[in-house]
């Protein structure tokens, strides 16, 4: 079952093999975003087409190129702790379970998707945020707020959208990375994109490999391994249309309090874009996604599979500024392995609506959805936003949106602990918001309530909360001046269980983020600071768990145009800090003062 080994001379050869691309590629030169282009983004996940972030009428974050390749993480979650309205727990490090909270609803309450593609286990509900490589993403835009009416069951809290290299830079572009560091821990990462005439590729390969640490006190070092790999092409006619494929995979193994399992996370999807007039372009994707899990425990073997199949076909017309989209979605869930549920596969269809109007300086957002799925039944949901241009740098915003989350296979069936009766969980959200945004630098305050009705709980049988309620105030900023890059996040989060008036389990209310980087000619240095209060593991709110503060730092050397260094401390003060516990009380220990050091080839 375990397939950890020594790596040393597969990365070599990997290296090594991958050398004649390097020395073969042309230097150019890195096309940097401009500080109003990284301060004011577009975005395409908040509203489905491409809109600035002050124009999307939501509370949006992203994380570019640039913050991956500086902060350059072990793990895609130690990015989004502690960002505006976002909250980490995992039962240790590296590779271990994690949950992503968004704005106080949980992993199953909220959508990830890969290049427009959803990835979740349909078991759990949650997506496998710690088998997924840092090294094969280069983008992150967080939404948050409801998203249902665009992306149907789960999107309460907000959605996470990960993007792979696009290749957009003319020829190839080789880039190759060796490194390691605390806990005898490896990493290796080769990839080539680029573009050659209509059409753009990139391709990738990352292994990583750690003995880890113990993820109970005095308990014995719980490795993980994890090999992914990822090929995208997709080519522009000269009429415009477009077509693409694209393959995302991760395999590996990893060792956990009680035993150990084989994991794979699987993205794959091909799709066409035909501009069928001027102001009429038609796009219509097909993808799968695979979660799978064989696990040894101690309590014996166990095997999850999940596999999600979709057909989604949008078509978006034009009419000088303003927008409409409106389309149909098709998916399948089927679940096998060993556990016998009572049913295998649901099947949901749906059609959606969304109008993107602009009448300056009023902007105007409003969507539609209607889901058909044959084990829950009927759901719509829909939202409203307005937004007004107070000035040419600041701007109003207000939204109403409802959502629902559908309960997962575990919830309903699995023996001795689901519920067949589960109802739905559904919601209902108001914002109000206003952004600054200035030549260098911006700011963006939001205040939310979310009322959420048949709030699905319980660490024995599940059952559904009559009502819950989560008020909540977010304070997000960033700064581009003197070769600094400075952002601040702080976030207050109020998660009720309205019939006990207890605060819902394993949520922090409060938490700081900064992040500080500063270019010294051929050098860098910079630092990421994150505070959270602390929380409660049980609903009855007597198990408490303290809060805590880490400090990660970090320091980069050009020393050649292609050719980089880079060091990383996480956690540099050693902090002894747990965000979960086991059912039987044991703290899950996350990892003290660890440092890496990596050599990077390529822009």
């Amino acid at each position: 079952m375990n397939h950890r080994s020594n790596t040393t001379a597969t990365l070599a050869a990997l290296a090594m093999s991958a050398l004649p691309l390097a020395v073969q590629a042309q230097s150019t030169a890195q096309n940097t975003p401009t500080a109003a282009e990284s301060l004011n983004p577009v975005v395409v996940t908040a509203a489905l087409a491409p809109r600035t972030a002050n124009e999307s009428l939501s509370s949006v974050t992203v994380i570019d190129e640039a913050t991956f390749r500086r902060q350059d993480p072990t793990s895609i979650t130690d990015l989004l702790r502690g960002q505006p309205g976002v909250d980490v727990s995992s039962n240790g490090s590296f590779g271990k379970n994690s949950s992503v909270f968004i704005r106080g609803t949980g992993s199953g309450q909220n959508v990830l998707l890969i290049d427009g593609i959803r990835l979740r286990s349909a078991t759990s509900g949650g997506a496998a945020w710690s088998y997924l490589d840092p090294r094969m993403f280069d983008r992150a835009e967080i939404v948050r707020g409801p998203r249902g009416s665009l992306y149907g069951a789960d999107a309460i809290g907000g959605v996470i959208q990960l993007f792979t290299p696009q290749g957009d830079e003319e020829g190839p572009q080789p880039r190759i990375s060796v490194g390691g560091g605390s806990f005898n821990t490896q990493r290796l990462s080769a990839g080539v994109s680029g573009r050659e005439g209509g059409t753009r590729y990139s391709f990738a390969g990352s292994h990583f490999n750690t003995d880890g640490q113990p993820v109970r006190r005095s308990g014995d070092d719980k490795g993980y391994d994890n090999t992914s790999a990822l090929a995208r092409v997709s080519h522009t006619f000269e009429s415009g249309a477009e077509m693409g494929v694209l393959a995302l995979r991760a395999r590996g193994n990893n060792e956990y309090d009680g035993g150990e399992n084989d994991f794979v996370q699987q993205v794959a999807g091909v799709y066409g874009e035909l501009p069928l007039m001027d102001n009429w372009r038609s796009r219509l994707t097909l993808s799968e996604s695979r979660d799978e899990s064989d696990n040894v425990a101690d309590s014996g073997e166990s095997v999850f599979n999940t596999k999600v199949r979709t057909a989604r076909w949008e078509n978006t017309f034009t009419a000088g500024v303003h927008e409409l989209i409106a389309g149909a979605e098709y998916s399948e869930d089927r679940v096998s392995g060993t556990t016998d549920y009572d049913e295998n596969s649901r099947s949901n269809a749906a059609v959606f609506s969304q109008a993107l109007l602009d009448f300056s300086p009023f902007m105007f957002q409003a969507s539609l959805r209607f889901d058909d799925n044959e084990a829950y039944g009927n759901e719509v949901t829909g939202s409203l936003g307005l937004g007004y241009d107070l000035d040419g740098h600041h701007t109003l915003r207000t939204s109403y949106g409802t959502a629902f989350n559908a309960p997962t296979y575990n919830q309903l069936y699995f023996p001795g602990f689901g519920n067949p009766d589960l109802e739905s969980e559904t919601s209902e959200s108001i914002e109000v918001g206003v952004r600054g945004q200035y030549a260098n630098w911006f700011w963006d305050a939001a205040i939310y309530q979310t009322d959420i009705d048949n709030l699905i709980a319980g660490q024995g049988v599940q059952f559904n909360v009559p009502t819950s309620r989560i008020r909540g105030a977010e304070l997000a900023s960033g700064v581009e001046i003197n070769d600094w890059t400075l952002a601040a996040a702080l976030t207050y989060t109020d998660p009720e269980n309205r019939l006990t008036g207890n605060r819902l389990q394993n949520r922090a209310t409060q938490s700081v983020r900064l992040d500080a980087d500063r270019e010294l000619g051929e050098w860098s240095l910079g630092g990421s600071w994150v505070v959270q209060n602390h929380r409660y593991r049980d609903a009855q709110n007597n198990d408490r768990l303290s809060g805590y503060g880490l400090v990660n730092l970090r320091a980069g050397w050009q020393f050649t145009p292609l050719w980089s260094a880079r060091v990383t401390v996480e956690n540099a003060l050693d902090q002894d800090y747990i965000t979960t516990r086991s059912f039987d009380g044991a703290d899950y220990i996350n990892a003290g003062r660890a440092g890496f050091l990596s050599v990077h080839f390529g822009q």
